[in-house]
Parts: C-alpha cells; structure tokens; sequence
C-alpha cells in the first residue's frame, strides 16, 4: 500500500496564498538514500524567493520546497551503511531537487545527511543547516579566514548574520557588524566586538576611523544593492567580500580593483562534511542556535509572511517550522 505524508504545496508563484496543505505520496527510497521523519524545518529568504518566482525555471509546480531539516531516519536504502533506523539527523535538501522539507517525510541522499548535534533540539538543528553550511563555505572555503583578521558582517542580528558573528569569532576572527541600536547587546552578546547602527550611522566611516584607514580583510554581505557597491569601501588591501545575493545591477569595481579584492558568489553547496564542521563547533557550544519564531507547517504562509516583514518584527535569529 502507497504510504502518504502532509506537505505544503506550492500550487503557483506569488503570494502567501501559494500553499495548500495536501495528502501527497512518499517518495520511494533508493539503494543510496534514507527516509527521514521530519520533525523541524525552517524558512529563508530562499524560500520565500522560490515562492515568488524568482527562480521559476528551476521549480515545476506543483512542488514541494524548503531547504532545511531535523528529524529521525524511518528507512534505508540497501546500499546505506553509515546510518540505522532511529539515528536523528539534519540537512539541507538538494536545492532545486525533486522533494524539500516543508513535508512530514523527505527522501534523501544518504551524502547529504549529518549526525544531529546530541545538545540540540530538531527545531535548534533545522535552523542551522542551510544559514550553517552557506556561513562555513563562505568563511572556510572561499574567504579562507583567518585567526586575527578583521571582518565586517552585514546584517548581524538576522538568521544567517546570527551564525555568521558565531563561526567567525570561534575562527578567531575580529568581529564588526551592522545592526539597529535595539539588536546592539544581542550581537555582542554572540561574539560581535563593534556594532554599528546603519540608521544612524555611516558604517564607512566608523570602521575606516576604528580601523586607522586599514579597512577590514573581509566583507561578508547578505544584503546586496548598495551594500556591495559599498563594500570595497571598508576593505583592505588584498580582501575579500563574499556575498549571498545576486547582482540585480551592474557594479562599479574601481575601488575593488584598486584593492586588489577578490570578489565570492556564494550559492551554497550541500553535503555532509559542512555541517559535520558545524556539529563540532555547536556541540562544543560555540555556536549556539538563535530561534526568533516558531509555527506549525500548516502555517507556513504565516512563518513566510513573518520572515518577509523580518525587521517590522524586531526579528532576531531564524523561523522555524515544527512538523
């Protein structure tokens, strides 16, 4: 008999009106995948990107999406020797692949799935493993940080900038961020030595002053438009800007150039020995989840419309989605 699931449908592109909660079958497990009882999951920009349309030609509808997961392994495929019936995971769904996460059960690659950190929750663990993965490729493989150096990190108080002020400051890093005045001992209390209000004042400014001219050896935006033309700005010679968002307009890279930046377009990856990194770092406690709200999946057009109105929110940390 074909076993079915609850998901969250994405029947059309557009407005918070584009879910239906819906009976639909479980996928079949190959040799090589895990079937996962999904107890948490999560929503992101991405998802809420994907709901519009932004990326229509990689989504057929009707479709089910999401990009983050916590739960425990119900089956494997014969060829699965690394994991057993029982084991709690968490992962990252293949981005664009047939299946996401907003779903009772999910069907997986057994290479994308890690252990569950033992100390965190399902709803803790599904809030890190995308904003995880994206943060620990953005500052290990690609801006390659270093102990000592300084980094400006744009958006400190929101669901990736709240990872990201952890993991760089467990990497030894020199930590500034952009926050309102409100978030300013929030993102301090993470690890951030220097907050900067964008509101009130001209971030340029304080970092070249704090910095004595020197700027910082990596900009890390999850922002974009004016904050990346901006941001070679505060960069020093031969830095880094990683960034999380596509240019929707051309870019002046004059004062790049003469800094001899180097510039990293991040479209996060997804396999197991990211967020086997990561495990280490929060098992250790030092990085801890932060978990601005909670819904139930048959919310899920309320957690995106919470998301999206994030700042009106006072938002701090990641939505999640209990299953």
């Amino acid at each position: 008999m074909e076993r079915s699931m609850k998901a969250a449908v994405l029947t059309k592109f557009g407005g918070y009106d584009a879910f239906e909660i819906r009976d639909v079958a479980v996928p079949a497990v190959g040799a090589r995948e895990v079937r996962v009882r999904v107890h948490a999951t999560a929503v992101n920009p991405l998802d809420y990107q994907v709901r519009r349309g932004d990326y229509a030609d990689y989504v057929p509808l009707p479709a089910i999406t999401g990009h983050d997961i916590s739960g425990v392994i119900e089956e494997t495929g014969s060829d699965v020797s690394e994991f057993s019936v029982g084991d709690e995971v968490y992962y990252t769904p293949l981005i664009f692949g047939p299946q996401g996460s907003y779903a009772e059960q999910h069907v997986a690659h057994v290479d994308l799935v890690a252990r569950k950190p033992k100390n965190l929750t399902h709803e803790e663990a599904a809030s890190m493993t995308l904003v995880g993965g994206t943060v620990w490729e953005a500052f290990v493989t690609r801006a390659q940080l270093r102990v000592g150096e300084t980094i400006l990190i744009h958006g400190g108080a929101g669901g990736v900038g709240t990872v990201a002020i952890q993991v760089a400051k467990a990497m030894g890093a020199r930590v500034f961020t952009t926050a309102t005045s409100g978030h300013h001992d929030f993102v301090k209390g993470l690890g951030a030595d220097l907050a900067i209000d964008y509101q009130t004042q001209d971030y340029i400014e304080v970092i070249n002053d704090v910095t004595g001219g020197a700027g910082v050896d990596v900009v890390f935006d999850t922002i974009g438009g004016d904050t990346l033309t901006n941001s070679p700005l505060v960069l020093a010679q031969l830095g880094r800007i990683v960034t999380l968002v596509d240019i929707a307009q051309p870019q002046n890279l004059i004062e790049a150039w003469g800094r001899n930046a180097s510039y990293h377009f991040v479209f996060t990856r997804q396999n197991r020995g990211k967020l086997d990194a990561l495990t280490g770092l929060l098992e250790r406690g030092l990085v801890k989840p932060v978990i601005g709200a909670r819904f139930p999946l048959d919310r899920i057009v309320d957690a995106h419309a919470y998301l999206e109105a994030g700042s009106a929110n006072n938002l701090r940390g990641k939505v999640v989605i209990t299953v």
